[in-house]
């Protein structure tokens, strides 16, 4: 019951500050309220109801030459066509049993072929589509009988083969049918590609044919037609792009970032808040922190990690993140900006103490817990 009243609590304090972040906006002038007038005023990923086109993330590059490292990173590779993917590239072969259904994913050419058999019968089908740079884990997307489904098993490459793909029941399928995993609905596999794909999505289109693998430059900016149209005639006062920075940090880790990354109002729907799996949730893991995302305006994704760049893996990193706002010990006297309490412990790798990794078994890897907290000795991991 405590539980449950500090969710709900919770729920309402967020509710309440996204009203005032949205009444403050709305009283902005100037820039501001001219911003509001056009179509990228309320943005966000995977909502695209603008009617624009896109022009590509080479486009974009052309100007915006400093940000095109955003290219190599891992949301840039979150999906990729089957001939692209270097894991089954590089893999001729990968195999998986359980019960009497045998897995294999197997090369040929440019292609790779999905198959399942029970030792009597086999069914086969090309692989469209990879999701996840395969950095935690890789899973599969074909289609079969006009319907897209999710593969019932996944790339790890802690294991370097396959194994059940997350959330996916683990106990041996009934049939041969429903060995080859999840049938998706139109909306399930809109979902999938509107985060894990640019230009996906368009109102009510789902537009798979002229959608651009991973999330770029439009994917978080808005398509870029009228921009650059705009840039042509050197209009400074309206670009006709959104600029997610503009966001509070409310706004910004739980509307923008938690489209695809699961807000908290999205988890907390989640029959037991999805379990351990929630650790994957950084926006949801965020609102749970204590004096962070709603007490301080600058705690949003962005204060740690910049879109554009490689994720940085060296605790040491994000040190500095961290004492911007905390002082450095204890015994320090706190400053305008830097107001939140020093560790008596240490000062250096904050994130190791405060923002464990936490093993997620299902997928066979460690996720940076985003729940920010002092962490006590053999405690469980919050949900």
């Amino acid at each position: 019951m405590a539980d449950r009243i500090k969710k709900a609590v919770i729920l309402s304090v967020l509710a309440v500050c996204a009203a005032i972040s949205l009444g403050s906006a709305r009283s902005q002038s100037g820039q501001g309220q001219q911003q509001a007038n056009n179509l990228f005023s309320r943005w966000r990923p995977t909502q695209d109801y603008s009617g624009i086109g896109y022009v590509g993330s080479q486009v974009c590059a052309r100007c915006h030459s400093a940000q095109a490292g955003q290219l190599d990173t891992p949301m840039a590779h979150a999906m990729r066509a089957a001939a692209d993917c270097n894991i089954l590239s590089m893999n001729a072969r990968l195999t998986f049993r359980i019960g009497p259904f045998t897995y294999q994913i197997t090369r040929q050419g440019d292609r790779s072929i999905y198959s399942v058999s029970d030792g009597v019968n086999t069914i086969s089908e090309p692989i469209l589509f990879c999701f996840g740079k395969g950095e935690a884990g890789q899973t599969y997307l074909f289609q079969r009988n006009g319907l897209y489904y999710e593969s019932r098993v996944s790339y790890y490459p802690r294991l370097q083969n396959l194994d059940i793909t997350t959330q996916h029941p683990r106990s041996v399928p009934a049939s041969l049918e429903e060995a080859l995993g999840r049938p998706m609905t139109q909306e399930a596999a809109k979902g999938c590609f509107a985060c894990h794909s640019t230009g996906a999505t368009g109102g009510s289109e789902f537009r798979v044919e002229s959608l651009s693998p991973g999330v770029r430059c439009e994917a978080c900016h808005g398509p870029g037609e009228r921009h650059v149209a705009a840039v042509r005639v050197k209009d400074p006062k309206d670009l006709q792009i959104f600029n997610p920075k503009r966001l509070d940090a409310l706004d910004q880790t739980q509307e923008f970032c938690g489209a695809c990354h699961q807000s908290f109002d999205t988890v907390m729907l989640l029959q037991d808040r999805g379990g351990i799996n929630n650790v994957r949730f950084q926006p949801y893991r965020m609102a749970n922190s204590p004096g962070h995302l709603i007490n301080d305006s600058r705690m949003s994704c962005v204060a740690c990690h910049d879109p554009h760049g490689r994720m940085e893996r060296d605790a040491a990193y994000y040190d500095s993140k961290c004492l911007s706002c905390h002082v450095s010990s204890p015994k320090e006297p706190k400053t305008e900006a830097r107001q939140a309490s020093g560790c008596p412990e240490s000062s250096r790798q904050c994130v190791t103490c405060h923002m464990p990794k936490v093993e997620v078994p299902d997928l066979h890897y460690k996720f940076t817990d985003h729940w920010i907290r002092i962490v006590k000795p053999g405690e469980p991991v919050p949900r």
